[in-house]
């Protein structure tokens, strides 16, 4: 694991609530929109829906270069029969997560990538709130389809509001993992976190080539459920 000056860096990513981002939601939020009703997605045979904020919405990126469109090229270069949406909208927290769920999941999806929880974090939200969240939105997919394979995407936090808090938050995500059976990525900025080079000038946001490790971290265990 990095160390503790690494992680703190890595606490700017998540503080991208500004202007710029508030701007940017609802071409977001159109975009998943469009996605969910194109008909080339009725007409696959898998749906992967990454839910999340800017990291997952490709923030300061063209949609291409975010991780979710690259995953969709690998599973395009091996003949794997998946459509990829993009539910990233930046600035998410859990609370926001869980009240646009019904009209994400419009269809049947077959592998449900969860990556929401840093905001929450960074701005001090009680842990068990966050907790609960997580669970709510994890029961929502359920209910909606029980074979619905569910990847929670592990996150790490500075630890400005002391080490109970960050360790209790780190801790929230394999426990969640592990309570529900469900697949777990440790740490999803793997190798990115505080790495100049591959964030953006702002020093905030993953560059191209950080998207493509964010991709490589996915993929190791999203490769794993849908080959379960």
């Amino acid at each position: 694991m990095r160390s503790l000056i690494i992680v703190c860096i890595m606490a700017l990513m998540f503080f991208s609530c500004g202007e710029e981002q508030r701007k940017k939601s609802d071409s977001e939020r159109s975009a998943v929109e469009e996605s969910l009703t194109a008909e080339d997605t009725k007409e696959t045979s898998g749906i992967i829906l990454f839910f999340g904020n800017s990291l997952t919405a490709g923030m300061g990126l063209e949609p291409d270069e975010a991780f979710p469109a690259i995953i969709q090229n690998k599973l395009d270069s091996l003949n794997l029969d998946y459509k990829v949406i993009n539910a990233g909208l930046s600035g998410e927290t859990t609370a926001g997560g869980k009240n646009r769920l019904s009209w994400v999941l419009k269809q049947d999806i077959e592998v449900f990538v969860l990556e929401l929880g840093a905001n929450d974090g960074l701005r001090g939200i009680p842990l068990e709130e966050t907790r609960a969240n997580l669970q709510e939105i994890i029961d929502f997919v359920r209910r909606k389809n029980p074979e619905t394979k569910i990847i929670l995407t592990g996150m790490q936090i500075p630890p400005n509001l002391g080490q109970d808090y960050t360790s209790g938050f780190k801790k929230i995500f394999p426990e969640l993992a592990e309570k529900n059976d469900i697949y777990l990525i440790p740490f999803l900025l793997e190798d990115v976190a505080g790495v100049p080079e591959l964030n953006q000038k702002d020093g905030i946001h993953p560059t191209a080539d950080g998207q493509k490790i964010l991709a490589d971290n996915v993929w190791e265990v999203l490769k794993q459920a849908i080959n379960q």
